[in-house]
């Protein structure tokens, strides 16, 4: 299970609504990288790919790819916006270790 909150919901929409026709979701994935040893990747999308788990929250859709899934499962994603930089944040359960920027982790 993937959740946003409102805020992030809020954002996405934004989002979705500046982007070109067909974009209705935000891809979530989970590839090697940054200083913990993986990394979220986020995208725009149209559609969902094969194997993909689609969670719904109104009209905001997210995406999350099978080899994904179980580093995210439990995932909480929200928008902080702050004076020196604002983003999406991620509160992961499954996360043993976060870098200081909090867009890597170690699973």
């Amino acid at each position: 299970m993937v959740a946003l909150t409102e805020k992030a919901q809020d954002t996405l929409r934004r989002l979705i609504a500046n982007a070109e026709a067909g974009i209705d979701g935000l891809r979530i994935m989970v590839d090697a990288g940054g200083c913990s040893g993986l990394q979220y990747t986020l995208g725009l999308e149209t559609s969902a790919c094969d194997g993909d788990r689609v969670f719904t929250f109104g009209d905001v859709k997210v995406y999350v790819d099978p080899r994904s899934l179980p580093l995210v499962d439990g995932l909480e994603v929200d928008f902080v916006e702050g004076i020196e930089s604002s983003g999406f944040a991620f509160d992961n359960p499954n996360a043993k270790d976060v870098c200081s920027c909090g867009k890597s982790f170690s699973g």
